[in-house]
């Protein structure tokens, strides 16, 4: 008996040295160990950009936390061609950045690499070396940085009390110079202790502890923040918000989607958006919570935050014609309170099959809306639109002759004029960071209209195109361009048609812009430098960018988007959004 009591002794002392070895081959002592390895979630600039300002600073951000002794100028490197550019490389949060010595040459293609050098606070490498180039234009970046929008917004109530601060800029910021000397939160004179974060465009500040309830706090990011090129924000940014007297403990939820789930025909150099319920914390949204998949196989991309609400992710590289991709946006995603999405969100969507040479201008969340503009819209009652409708940097006061009716909610407003929504930058969270997206995407929509290359034709008909029946591709014309008589615009449903116009956009009265063989509005995009001006009776077809204004004179129409950086007039018009 004593010698089995010894055995069982030894026994039990065995069980407990193999259960001490196995935890100790935990990270926790229970949980399985980090062997994951980090990725690079989004860069700035971003891959193939252009006319990078000279004195930008160059930054990765990766999808969880590295170790900082990694991150160096062995392993974050900038060339010109074969030629090391000298610089310096610092890291935080989750971000490292390269400071170059001096501006950059103008008009010259960089190459940034981040290599399987850099660790995860776990010890594990990049899976591969991370490179992407882009081209700088020909000056320096001289614009600060603005506030575009704050959550909780200024003078909001009821805010929960375990939740986080956040405020998105118009531009990404130098994460060094976000810190808790910078963005600070108080109540009265008394400031609040916490942690500050900053990711791209969105800087949150984390409290300690939760809130006091029914407590009026305020926020304020000073002159010491600044952007990527070194420009401080003009002047101190303060806002205040009201708690109330629970914390939230809702789970988000994805409210949208670009592509839709099950949509087909999507451009195959299209991002993918996931829109939330709420304010997001940026620093869980990278590649390894947003992902896309064709079949088994992960597409590789960068992920960015436009706004709190929204993630975006952007392929390395155009995806394949006639596919379908599954996108997942996982548990792993947060709100501001800490509160993770209740299951994965997953949807499918299929590419369109695309005439070689030829890609649709990829619209971003300007194509949620078939009238965009920065300085107003108008009608002359009464119009007909259908589809949502937004304006910014103006606000509410720049859209007229509507009669809106602002919802309960303060995002949006309605009109008896529109089939959809009417938005302004005034408007309640998340609609202004909404709209500074939306906005910034018409820009670079129109920058990439405007500058594909290798035109199939050039100054055809000395601008004149009334009579001709035009074939898919890139037209360009260094002149205004007349339709005086209708104009034909003969393919299938995947080709595409990009004008490339210096001057302006005159169609005379009842003339019209006539699409054959299945040819689609959603895949013609007019670049216009000039004013857009449509007369009496006119229909056109297809998405308008302008540089500068769009005219709808009595009772013409238009079966697109109407996308402008100054103002859109209607008069009695009829505009209707394009099928998706």
């Amino acid at each position: 008996m004593n010698k089995c009591k010894g055995y069982s002794k030894m026994w039990f002392m065995a069980l407990l040295l193999a259960a001490f070895v196995a935890g100790c081959g935990s990270s926790d002592g229970g949980s399985p160990a980090d062997t994951t390895a980090p990725t690079v979630s989004s860069t700035v600039p971003a891959d193939a950009a252009t006319g990078i300002a000279l004195n930008a600073n160059i930054t990765a951000t990766f999808s969880e936390a590295m170790d900082p002794a990694t991150i160096t100028t062995a392993t974050f490197t900038l060339k010109q061609g074969t030629t090391v550019v000298s610089g310096a490389v610092t890291y935080v949060g989750t971000t490292a950045t390269f400071n170059p010595t001096s501006n950059l040459a103008a008009s010259t293609t960089y190459t940034a690499a981040v290599t399987t050098g850099v660790k995860d606070l776990a010890g594990n490498a990049l899976a591969s070396d991370y490179v992407w180039s882009f081209t700088t234009g020909t000056t320096a970046d001289t614009t600060a940085p603005t506030v575009s929008s704050t959550v909780p917004s200024n003078a909001a109530t009821g805010v929960a009390i375990g939740g986080n601060i956040a405020v998105t800029f118009s531009e990404a910021m130098n994460p060094l110079t976000v810190t808790t000397a910078t963005f600070t939160l108080k109540q009265g004179t008394t400031v609040v202790s916490g942690a500050v974060t900053c990711v791209g465009t969105t800087a949150t500040f984390n409290p300690t502890s939760n809130l006091a309830a029914s407590t009026t706090y305020t926020a304020a990011v000073t002159t010491g923040v600044k952007d990527l090129a070194g420009n401080a924000l003009a002047s101190d940014y303060v806002w205040s918000f009201t708690t109330g007297t629970t914390a939230d403990t809702t789970a988000p939820t994805v409210s949208s989607t670009i592509p839709a789930n099950a949509a087909t025909g999507i451009a195959v150099n299209a991002n993918t958006t996931a829109t939330f319920s709420e304010a997001m914390d940026p620093l869980t949204i990278t590649t390894a919570t947003f992902t896309l998949k064709q079949g088994a196989t992960v597409v590789s991309g960068a992920v960015t935050s436009p706004s709190t609400t929204t993630a975006t992710f952007n392929p390395n590289s155009n995806l394949a014609n006639n596919t379908t991709y599954t996108a997942t946006v996982t548990t792993g995603v947060k709100d501001l309170a800490g509160n993770a999405l209740a299951s994965d969100y997953v949807w499918s969507f299929t590419t369109a099959t695309v005439a070689a040479g030829r890609q649709p201008v990829d619209l971003g969340l300007a194509g949620n809306y078939v009238i965009l503009a920065k300085s107003g819209i108008s009608t002359v009652p009464t119009s007909a639109v259908t589809g949502d409708i937004g304006v910014s940097p103006i606000d509410s006061t720049g859209i007229t002759g509507f009669s809106l009716i602002l919802d309960s909610t303060g995002t949006f407003s309605t009109s008896s004029q529109v089939i959809g929504k009417a938005y302004a930058a005034d408007y309640t969270s998340p609609t202004p960071a909404n709209l500074t997206t939306a906005v910034s995407n018409m820009e670079a929509a129109y920058t990439d209209a405007a500058g594909r290359t290798l035109p199939d034709f050039t100054e055809l008909g000395a601008g004149e195109i009334g009579g001709l029946t035009l074939v898919p591709g890139l037209y360009k014309w260094g002149t205004d361009v007349l339709i005086t008589t209708d104009v034909t615009l003969n393919g299938g449903p995947n080709d595409v048609w990009i004008f490339q116009i210096s001057g302006g956009i005159t169609q005379a009265s009842a003339t019209k812009v006539i699409l054959t063989g299945g040819a689609l509005p959603k895949n013609i995009f007019w670049q216009s430098f000039g004013v857009v001006a449509l007369d009496t009776t006119a229909h056109m077809e297809g998405v308008i960018l302008a540089q500068t204004a769009i005219t709808l004179n009595t009772g013409a129409t238009a079966n697109g988007r109407l996308l402008a950086q100054t103002a859109v007039t209607l008069d009695s018009n009829t505009v209707t959004q394009p099928a998706p």
